[in-house]
């Protein structure tokens, strides 16, 4: 009875490490928040206490041969799943990777701290929260090129698109791709949806300023 509250020690510990990293995720408006963490972890430590102590009771009985290991190793594969569906493309680009991969992680702290091993666990917990905590900061070292989804509406002039090619260029900015198309019947206003590629220090909030200086541009819209 006494292992078995050592056990519910482990399971507790498990669902604090993992609602520290549900926090963190929350924080930051993700998809995973503190209760899918706290479920995670617990679930995992609850999985690797069964599969270390759940089949003491038969353990030595002629024809019985355990691995304590298989348990855990489907907990990783089916977290695995959890994960995918965190994951969605959103115009363009790929959302929810980091989060897939902290819920993943947060398994793992499960099996250890169900485990016993509560050094590696809630090292591992701490170890997570700086490098997110430090990782979000802007580091030039770091910077990366990202892109943005811009929707446009402009009159409809001869050399209109390449006014905007030039000014984005003159900011080492790059357009991957864009689509255009008429929105009136008079045909002298352009809906104009475009991807373009920003460098790594450049702030997203100028780049709606620098389109809306362009002559002949009337919104521009940020998505």
């Amino acid at each position: 009875m006494i292992l078995q509250f050592e056990f519910l020690l482990r399971l507790i510990i498990a669902g604090i490490c993992g609602v520290l990293i549900g926090y963190e995720r929350k924080s930051r408006m993700k998809e995973a928040g503190v209760r899918t963490h706290f479920v995670v972890a617990v679930g995992a430590s609850l999985m690797m206490v069964v599969s270390k102590y759940g089949f003491d009771d038969i353990l030595g009985k002629d024809g019985v041969g355990l691995d304590p290991s298989r348990i855990a190793a489907q907990v990783v594969s089916g977290v695995s799943f959890l994960g995918a569906g965190m994951i969605f493309l959103q115009r363009q680009t790929v959302k929810g990777l980091t989060t897939a991969a902290g819920v993943w992680t947060t398994a793992g702290i499960g099996l250890a701290l169900g485990s016993g091993l509560y050094t590696i666990g809630i090292g591992v917990t701490l170890l997570i929260l700086i490098g997110q905590k430090m990782l979000h900061r802007q580091f030039r070292w770091l910077s990366a090129p990202k892109s943005e989804q811009l929707i446009l509406r402009m009159e409809n002039e001869p050399d209109m698109m390449g006014t905007i090619q030039r000014t984005l260029l003159s900011r080492n900015i790059s357009i991957l791709n864009f689509h255009a198309e008429k929105i009136d019947k008079d045909e002298s206003e352009i809906e104009l949806s475009m991807l373009v590629k920003l460098p790594g220090s450049y702030p997203a909030a100028e780049l709606l300023s620098l389109i809306q200086e362009i002559q002949g541009v009337k919104a521009v819209e940020m998505q």
